[in-house]
């Protein structure tokens, strides 16, 4: 039989998408995110974690400062749900003015 007759309908562009990408949607996803440790940072994390999962467990934020205590990594673990999702919340925390690193 050639491809030319082949009845097999085409994938959705979701199960595309899927196919580009190692990671299985919905998962939990951690992302590491540091700055320098001042007054408001962990809350603006966890403010941007909820407006990209609006699920999102603060009390499953995992700290760790660094040896001379003027940085501090954060550490959330949000549900993904797309590439997009997590492109835009990648954005939005690397732009962010008290945020240093994303990873």
């Amino acid at each position: 039989m050639s491809a030319d007759n082949d009845n097999t309908p085409p994938n959705p562009p979701e199960a595309e998408a899927r196919k580009d990408s190692l990671i299985e949607y919905p998962s939990l996803f951690p992302i590491k995110v540091m700055g320098i440790k001042a007054e408001g940072y962990v809350h603006a994390i966890t403010h941007i974690a909820h407006q990209f999962d609006p699920a999102f467990d603060a009390s499953t934020i995992e700290l760790r400062e660094s040896k001379g205590g003027k940085y501090l990594g954060v550490t959330i673990t949000v549900t993904a749900t797309s590439r997009e999702q997590l492109d835009e919340l990648y954005r939005t925390l690397s732009t962010h003015p008290m945020v240093k690193v994303v990873l």
